[in-house]
């Protein structure tokens, strides 16, 4: 069964990961309701920085910071725009939209879609 991925790496303060929490959980009930297959958020527990790359280095983490890697698996790419553009209209997410209210920096998340090649 090929399946489509979006993946995130992303930055989230310490301090606002409770807040984080609250809009991943939030973010899983409507992907999901929307009919992604799958939605995994991650906290990064054993996660250090590489001599010349890693996840650390890659979103640029501060002190104050952890690093959450997460996915959201659809169907296909098809399957995933159609889910996405339900999503982006969803007025549950409007209030976190705007990169002031997001509990993250934004700017420093790395995403893309992947066409899964292997499965197991």
């Amino acid at each position: 069964m090929a399946r489509y991925v979006d993946g995130f790496i992303l930055p989230v303060p310490k301090k606002r990961v409770a807040e984080y929490r609250k809009l991943a959980r939030l973010a899983s009930k409507v992907w999901r309701e929307h009919g992604a297959l799958e939605y995994v958020e991650c906290m990064a527990e054993d996660v250090k920085p590489g001599k010349w790359t890693s996840f650390p280095q890659a979103v640029k983490l501060k002190r104050d910071e952890v690093v959450w890697f997460s996915w959201i698996t659809y169907r296909s790419r098809r399957h995933r725009d159609q889910i996405n553009a339900k999503v982006m209209k969803d007025p549950r997410l409007a209030p976190y939209m705007d990169p002031k209210a997001m509990p993250f920096d934004g700017r420093r998340m790395i995403y893309g879609g992947f066409k899964a090649v292997v499965e197991a």
